[in-house]
């Protein structure tokens, strides 16, 4: 009778409040997109040779790079050369790349809304640039960063819109800033604020962890000066991102401190209510109950074709 009628000792302060705070671990893939065009530069293309910006008023004062950090060169022309400026053209160039991300979470859930935060560490690979324009003329070229390390810290918000069983559908956007790699110079750079807006599959193992899959679109860019010229490229790199990973939130009840104790549900020893310590994380629980074995030996497996299992 002690376990209906003794007056239990509440849960503290500080684990309650830890309890609302949700963690979360993912990887995943991202197809990045790098483009730019070329407004107030030309492009040269030797044969043979990878292609160069010029400036329009002195065809012999160019660059050989223009993705990480400003390369002035001196132009040459050689025989069969081609040239095109971006008075008489849209000029430019873009390149197919990938992201593998390492994501790490942390929000606040109050009722159907979240907000959060977290930090995002991406190796990038840099594919070859193709032209935009005149690509049966114009060489594709590998930049002089080929991968970099794309590290990312955001704000989240969220909030679910539908629910079926034991699966919730959440929209959510992430608004943050981001750092290239040591191979930018960051003294021509200009970066803005990216912007990631997605669409998070949870599936409920149980009380408290829970498995993700997200799918999400990024726009993001930075703007490389000349600071001889006074002229500037703007690069975007966005991205479509699929995530996948896990969350995990801190119950709000100690582990049952007694070893040989089998009870399923959250019970008492004394006053003080603890959690199962025979309930696993991964498996979904009846608070009543314990639900560690819903389906009983006799209607599992072949015993389901058996008259008498026993």
């Amino acid at each position: 009778m002690d376990y209906f009628y003794i007056k239990r000792q509440g849960t503290g302060f500080f684990r309650k409040i830890l309890s609302k705070v949700t963690f979360g671990l993912s990887t995943g893939y991202a197809h990045t997109t790098f483009k730019h065009e070329l407004d107030g530069f030309g492009i040269l293309q030797n044969p043979g040779a990878a292609p160069r910006l010029f400036q329009p008023s002195n065809v012999t004062s160019g660059y050989s790079n223009w993705i990480n950090s400003v390369t002035p060169a001196i132009n040459t022309t050689s025989a069969g050369s081609f040239m095109v400026n971006s008075d008489t053209a849209t000029i430019g160039f873009k390149s197919n790349s990938f992201n593998i991300p390492l994501r790490a979470t942390i929000h606040v859930e109050f009722d159907r809304y979240r907000i959060g935060g977290g930090y995002s560490f991406e190796y990038t690979g840099v594919g070859d640039f193709k032209a935009l324009a005149y690509d049966d003329r114009i060489s594709d070229f590998a930049p002089e960063v080929s991968n970099f390390f794309l590290k990312k810290y955001f704000l989240s918000f969220g909030a679910a819109v539908y629910r079926y069983n034991e699966y919730l559908l959440i929209v959510d956007a992430n608004f943050g800033g981001y750092q290239l790699g040591k191979d930018f110079d960051a003294g021509a750079i200009d970066k803005g604020l990216f912007v990631n807006l997605g669409v998070t599959v949870e599936r409920e193992m149980s009380e408290y962890f829970r498995l993700f899959v997200r799918p999400s679109y990024e726009i993001r860019s930075y703007t490389l000066n000349f600071a001889e010229t006074g002229q500037s490229i703007d690069h975007k790199f966005n991205a479509f991102y699929i995530n996948v990973g896990a969350t995990y939130r801190i119950p709000e009840l100690r582990r049952c401190f007694l070893k040989t104790c089998k009870a399923q549900m959250n019970h008492a020893h004394g006053n003080r209510e603890y959690r199962s310590r025979v309930h696993p994380i991964y498996k979904k629980q009846n608070p009543h109950y314990g639900e560690n074995h819903p389906v009983i030996i006799k209607y599992k497996g072949r015993n389901k074709k058996k008259l008498n299992p026993y």
